[in-house]
């Protein structure tokens, strides 16, 4: 990880670069001094089969938070800006699991994690527009998922929660109920490791409180 690059300008606005409601949710329960913009891209997920789960968020993180940067060139937007990417994975056994094809899809995902342990990835990328400097750390959270029946499955894909969520469930939900435990950060699995987020916004003199 690179420091933040010192800047004599101050930074006037955060910017998400994202569409998760969730991590706007969680950005706005931080209650920042500076407002807060939402950018979201077209960003390229694709990672090279060889990349380890810390590789695919940091890296992904900040290809969001570029594609925004460069989003912001070309519509010659100058206002000095700090930019957050974020990009969340599940693993299970070895196997990166994001969002599902199709309610099939997440049928499956459900079936290889009920019962069992696997990690929930995210990481989180802070781009400074003034100079393009970036910070990028990750946070990694173990959930255990219950043991779920078919039944229980195939009822808890029909709430149409799972279709836009990495593993194919979501935390913050109906998946609450599917979820034994966790050990970790709570908030990485919702999509954005807020008291990791505040701890880098304080390096560029940004704080929640």
């Amino acid at each position: 990880m690179k420091n933040p690059q010192t800047n004599d300008e101050p930074i006037s606005r955060i910017i998400l670069a994202s569409s998760s409601p969730r991590r706007k949710e969680l950005v706005a329960s931080l209650d920042l001094s500076l407002p807060v913009s939402i950018l979201s891209t077209d960003t390229d997920e694709s990672t090279p089969s060889d990349w380890t789960p810390v590789q695919i968020v940091e890296r992904l993180s900040l290809r969001k938070a570029r594609a925004a940067e460069e989003l912001l060139m070309q519509r010659r937007d100058t206002e000095p800006s700090l930019i957050i990417g974020s990009d969340t994975i599940v693993v299970q056994g070895g196997e990166v699991l994001g969002k599902p094809a199709d309610d099939e899809d997440a049928k499956r995902m459900l079936r290889g994690l009920q019962g069992r342990g696997h990690e929930v990835y995210t990481g989180v990328a802070c781009v400074l527009t003034a100079g393009g400097e970036a910070a990028v750390e990750h946070r990694m959270t173990k959930v255990w998922m219950k043991p779920l029946s078919e039944e229980r499955i195939a009822r808890y894909v029909a709430t149409g929660e799972p279709r836009d969520k990495a593993g194919a469930y979501g935390i913050q939900g109906f998946g609450a109920t599917i979820v034994e435990r966790i050990d970790g950060c709570y908030f990485a699995v919702v999509g954005l490791p807020v008291s990791l987020l505040a701890d880098m916004l304080a390096r560029y003199d940004v704080h929640v409180f």
